[in-house]
């Protein structure tokens, strides 16, 4: 029976879980928050800060584990990684190619160097230099963590005024008290957000989504709905496969599922945003699943210990799908989910993870939300017409 690691206890590790379990491996899960719902599920669990990579290393090299993965998980990569490497386990790619792919500020001088198409952006680690170069950008920027995901600590500065105040927001969600300014792309249409994954280094599966939020949440730029098939211009999607295939191969990257962010610009540019070598959260493998039948997540926890991966192959869509991130606009008490009648004959799953009475918080961050709706409509344009009109079809009632 193989050991294998997960770091994090999110709900989202769950169908991990589940898999590893049919594939008869012997599940541990890692976190410092030993009332996360996933440790209820796993095998063992180990009351370990993720980010304490040497803690991780030390207790992965006693249990002898034979694999270890961060999905969903944005702070549990890196050192999934750092442990793979110093262990000879199987890992996404070199432990210096996660760390680029895993820090914002990294990420973007490496897109530049390398010639992809990249907004204007710098690092920072301290807010006096940040705002000695208030006149190099093009304004407005967006500042965020550079190690932070779930779009924690990002907001959009339209005045250089308020600076200082967003790269303090920013710094409260970072580990590593790193932030960057970045210039703002105005998008077209709607970015992409969903998962992929390749094969000793290759794209074998290559997906992209339509993004929705919600801009009357606490953080306008939290995803709160998807869309498949994606709006986007099959000549922009051409060229971005090709893009992602070509980052993959400069960073010597090996099996791995990611999480990729994509967007198309006003000024007709396609921009890779975000790779992170994970499962992406808001169930988004789990839609893969549903909209195109190719499994990721299996074959994630397949890559993780190291055997061989099964069916990773491109597919069309199987019709139209769409979810909603079930959040609230403000803090209060949990009421009742309202759906329209116009919308229960399209719902394949509902998924709600409170009850009557429990406290919500507003939505400032995708650990806000409370669950999702899965949809499958007849036509294109109900789908589009379901996701423009969702907030008088689906509503969070808080008192």
């Amino acid at each position: 029976m193989k050991k294998l690691l997960i770091l994090g206890g999110s709900r989202y590790i769950l169908p991990v879980i589940k898999a590893a379990h049919e594939l008869g491996c012997y599940v541990i899960t890692c976190d410092y928050l030993p009332d996360n719902i996933a440790h209820k599920y796993s095998d063992r669990y180990l009351n370990i800060s993720i980010i304490d990579k040497e803690a991780v290393l030390d207790a992965a090299r006693e249990l002898k584990i034979d694999g270890i993965m961060s999905f969903a998980c944005d702070p549990g990569v890196v050192p999934a990684a750092y442990v793979a490497d110093r262990l000879g386990l199987p890992s996404p790619g070199p432990y210096e190619s996660v760390c680029i792919l895993q820090n914002k500020g990294k990420f973007r001088k490496f897109l530049k160097d390398n010639d992809f198409n990249v907004p204007e952006a710098e690092r920072y680690t301290n807010i006096s230099d940040a705002l000695k170069d208030i006149g190099r950008f093009k304004w407005p920027v967006i500042v965020k963590p550079t190690d932070s995901a779930g779009s924690k600590g990002v907001t959009k500065v339209d005045d250089p005024k308020d600076l200082k105040k967003s790269i303090e927001y920013a710094l409260s969600f970072s580990h590593c008290d790193e932030f960057i300014i970045e210039e703002f792309i105005e998008q077209k249409g709607y970015s992409s957000d969903t998962d992929s994954f390749s094969v000793d280094g290759e794209l074998k599966f290559v997906s992209f989504s339509s993004q929705h939020f919600d801009k009357s949440a606490a953080n306008p730029y939290t995803p709160a709905a998807y869309h498949w098939p994606t709006s986007m211009s099959e000549a922009h999607q051409a060229e971005l496969t090709s893009e992602i295939q070509r980052l993959l191969k400069l960073l010597k990257m090996r099996t791995s599922i990611y999480n990729i962010e994509t967007r198309e610009s006003l000024d007709e540019k396609a921009y890779i945003m975000e790779i992170s070598p994970r499962g992406g959260g808001n169930r988004l493998a789990e839609m893969i699943k549903y909209t195109m039948d190719v499994d990721l997540i299996t074959n994630s926890v397949r890559a993780a210990i190291g055997e061989k991966t099964v069916d990773i192959v491109q597919k069309p869509y199987n019709g139209y799908w769409s979810d909603i991130i079930l959040h609230s606009n403000r803090n209060g008490k949990f009421k009742k989910l309202w759906i329209s009648d116009d919308i229960k004959d399209n719902i394949v799953e509902t998924d709600l993870w409170v009850k009557p009475g429990e406290y919500i918080g507003s939505f400032e961050g995708a650990n806000a939300s409370i669950g999702m709706i899965v949809f499958k409509h007849k036509t294109e344009n109900e789908m589009i017409s379901a996701m423009r009109n969702r907030y008088d079809l689906v509503k969070v009632i808080v008192e």
